[in-house]
Formats: structure tokens, sequence, C-alpha cells
């Protein structure tokens, strides 16, 4: 007899913060979730059904892994598709699709399916090693970006001139041309079994001086109701274009001339979208497993324009973390605090977040700030 989702267990690659608020989401639903995760201290591993330490590049782990699930997703996109691919073959269900998480994995790869499927991004020139990127100084300023294994604003390097050439990866990668940009934006769209899709509205992103990672976030995003559109169609043509179940973050530059250009795509819950747990009426995290689970999609209005506030361990603390100004933050109005559980913290590592929610949007920007400037996380 054919499960239905209820019956299904659900196994996720990761068991870092991501998986630990998507399984919140599905202890509402009864659903029964395995984990895979490399750190035995893993955020998941006590609220799961099941944990297994282990690899999850390695294809006897994640293959033997996938054996004991129905479902299959990801929290991070460093996984053996290979496995993942075979598992498939065999009937489990796998979301999203194996070859969609390998064409995403490289970067390379990534941007030469927009081209192709003409999807507007920044020109690009695909480099193989440092020396191809010395030989394209005349494309310069430009992003240099590592095709594989980037993340967190690590593997891009910014080349404004020939001084710069000597940071240039030695490694396959791409340069992609300097956009001088109004505001990043981001737009999670998603999409079930049945071909049902839906996009949460956008939101602005604003990134930390040095770290690269989003520092704050605010929704909606402060853009023109065609701005908006334009982002939203170009967001779930994405998703068309790639036939993907599941969820997908979509990160793109508005231009000082109001054209949107698609920057990367994660496909998987994604930092752009925690504040939707308070601010919209379906969190990302639940709207990810109703696609993967094939259950309806739900309703992505925001209830509340929200800013989001990411934690990071604080430059020059590294040990047991322990968290400053919390009970302060926590007695103001409309503050939702969420610590991953991790018990280490070394400088920008994510620790946590909180979403403020306040029905004036011209008091958000101020109110983050304050909440940034409250909490602090040392040893």
């Amino acid at each position: 007899m054919q499960k239905n989702y209820q019956q299904k267990t659900l196994g996720i690659l990761g068991g870092g913060q991501l998986g630990r608020m998507f399984i919140q989401s599905a202890i509402n639903y009864n659903i029964d979730i395995h984990i895979l995760d490399p750190d035995f201290n893993a955020p998941c591993k006590s609220i799961c059904q099941e944990f297994t330490q282990g690899s999850l590049t390695d294809y006897d782990t994640v293959y033997n892994f996938g054996k004991n699930c129905d479902v299959i997703t990801i929290e991070i996109e460093n996984v053996n598709t290979d496995a993942l691919d075979a598992l498939a073959k065999e009937g489990k269900e796998v979301f999203p699709q194996p070859h969609i998480i390998k064409l995403i994995q490289d970067k390379r790869t990534q941007k030469e399916f927009y081209q192709n499927k003409g999807i507007p991004t920044a020109e690009f020139i695909l480099t193989d090693n440092k020396n191809a990127v010395i030989a394209n100084k005349n494309f310069l300023p430009a992003v240099n970006k590592l095709g594989k294994e980037g993340y967190d604003g690590r593997g891009v390097q910014v080349l404004r001139s020939e001084a710069d050439l000597d940071k240039a990866f030695e490694a396959p990668g791409l340069l992609e041309k300097l956009i001088d940009f109004d505001k990043e934006i981001a737009v999670i769209v998603s999409k079930n079994q049945h071909g049902e899709v839906k996009a949460f509205p956008a939101v602005e992103c604003a990134f930390h001086p040095t770290a690269n990672l989003v520092e704050f976030l605010f929704a909606p995003a402060e853009i023109s109701e065609d701005i908006e559109n334009k982002a939203k169609e170009v967001a779930l043509q994405v998703i068309q274009e790639l036939d993907m179940v599941g969820i997908l973050a979509v990160e793109m530059f508005v231009t000082k001339t109001g054209e949107i250009l698609v920057n990367e795509i994660a496909p998987r819950p994604h930092n752009s979208g925690h504040h939707t747990i308070e601010a919209n009426i379906t969190s990302q995290f639940e709207q990810h497993l109703r696609a993967v689970m094939g259950m309806p999609l739900g309703d992505t209005s925001l209830r509340s324009p929200a800013a989001m506030v990411n934690l990071l361990g604080e430059d020059g603390f590294t040990g047991e973390a322990y968290v400053e100004g919390l009970d302060e933050a926590m007695s103001e109005k409309g503050v939702y605090v969420h610590l991953y559980g991790k018990k280490l913290t070394k400088p920008f590592r994510k620790m946590g977040h909180v979403t403020i929610l306040d029905d004036n949007p011209e008091k958000l920007k101020e109110r983050a700030h304050k909440i940034k400037s409250l909490i602090k996380i040392k040893a």
C-alpha cells in the first residue's frame, strides 16, 4: 500500500540551524525526521527521531542513510549527488532532484544555465586558474568566484584593478562583472510535486562590511511594485526552468536603472527567509516541508513588516558561547530570538538570529540596529 505523507520518513542531509528550524515545522505534522551530519554535536541531534554522524560527501554514507528514508532533502548543497541519484533510481523521493543540486554546486554551470535559459544575470567569463583571470584583466572591475565550495562569503574576491589580481583564485571559477547595484534583494520561491508554485514577497539584504554575510534583512524590500513583480517573475522563471521540487532562494541585484539580475541561487531554506517564521502566514521551512512531502503549498503573504538580525560570533572570541544582552532584547515588543544550539562560538560564526516585527517600517531599521548593539555572542 502506498504511504501518504504522514507515514513517510523524511531524511535530511545536514543537521545545522536550517535543519533545526525545518524540524520545528515538521513536528506539527508528526513527521519522523532522520538527520545525517558530520558533527556529533550538530544542532539537530537532540530533536530528530534518528541521528547519524557521517560525511555528507561520502557515497556509501549518504546511500546507506537514504535507504532508511522515504523522502530525502538537503539543508546544504555540499552533498554526494551520485548517491542521491542512485537512491532516486531505486524509487526514493529525492528533492531537490540530484541533477539540480549538482548543477547548483558549481557556480560555473549555474551561470551557464542562466545564460542558456535567458535568465538575466551579470556578464561573466569562465576561468580555469589565476593565469586565466590575469589574461582577462581588461574585464575588471569584476568579482572572481570559485566554481565549487565557496559559501557564506568564502570563495569570493572583488578585483577592482590590476593591483588586486594577486587575490585571484588558483582554481576553476569565473569572473563576473562588478555590478553598481542599487539594492540586493532575494525572493524565495517553491514548487511541489503537483506543479503548484508560490513566491514569497521580496526582501532587502544588508551585508556585513567585512564578513560578507547578510547582517540585516528587511521585509518588505523598499522597491517599487513594478520591480517587486519583475523580481518575482524572474525567481519563478528560475524554478520553472529548473523544474525543481522544493524551495529555492534567488538572490538578485537591482541595478541603478531598475534591472533585475540573478546573482546566485540556493535550493534549500535560506538566510533570507528566516523572518518568515513570525512575519509570514507560512514560513519558508514549512513551505519546504510542504513542497518535498507533496502537501499543498501555503500562503506566503506577509503578516507584518519585519527585520531580521543575524547573530554572529563576536570578533576576537572563540570558545564556549555566552550570549550578552538577551533579557534586555527579549523585553521589547515584537522581538523573537532564535539561537541555533551551537555550543561553541568563533568570529562571524552564525549563532542565531532575531526577528523584529513592527507595523511601522520606518522604525524597523532603527530597532534592528539597537538589537544588534544589545546582543553580543562572546566566549
